[in-house]
């Protein structure tokens, strides 16, 4: 018997190293699936269609949420953020377990229509630490890293509202964090309660 699988939404401020994390656990593990966001932004240096993000025009990401074909979408600084829903769907539905990399403002609208979802919020070390990893980055002006930190601040505002936190002080520690997560929610009796009735139970 399979189970459904799991949605794990992680969020983080930017710099904060989640999208570090999750590429990491999916390289170290084959039983998850990364959802690839859909946005409107520009690609970095090195980044992939397909691949990173799948990067659309202001027009065609309208057309999709008119189409309802996301799961959850948003406005971030200056650009659109969204996760094509039938991807996601189709994975759990095959007991595959999901990882959502997604911004505070998705991540509570889909914790508003999948409650049963598992909410993890990445941490740094410090602001300080957060500035410095956000200007190393060498790729945005410091209008830009200054905006990206005020939404930081807003975002660690609504840390109370997930499940988990990961502070992300060494990538390898972040990363069996995560894997400490997923194991403990494998475990909850509600996502046993048949296995428990077919063998035990019967």
């Amino acid at each position: 018997m399979k189970n459904k699988g799991i949605l794990f939404v992680v969020s983080g401020p930017s710099g904060a190293g989640k999208g570090t994390i999750c590429k990491a656990l999916i390289e170290k593990r084959k039983d998850l699936f990364l959802s690839i966001s859909a946005t409107t932004r520009k690609p970095r240096p090195g980044e992939v269609d397909g691949v990173n993000y799948y990067f659309l025009s202001e027009e065609e990401f309208l057309e999709k949420i008119k189409n309802n074909g996301f799961l959850e979408h948003a406005f971030f600084c200056g650009n659109y953020y969204g996760t094509p829903k039938d991807k996601v769907y189709e994975k759990l539905s095959q007991g595959i377990d999901v990882i959502l990399e997604i911004e505070v403002q998705g991540a509570m609208k889909v914790r508003a229509e999948h409650p049963e979802a598992v909410f993890i919020f990445v941490l740094p070390p410090s602001m300080k630490e957060l500035k410095e990893r956000l200007i190393n980055r060498n790729t945005e002006p410091i209008e830009i890293i200054n905006q990206r930190l005020n939404t930081a601040a807003f975002e660690i505002g609504h840390v109370k509202k997930y499940n988990y936190i990961i502070l992300n002080d060494e990538i390898e520690k972040a990363v069996e964090r995560f894997e400490a997560i997923i194991e403990a929610e494998k475990c909850r009796i509600e996502r046993n309660v048949e296995f428990i009735n077919e063998v035990f139970m019967s």
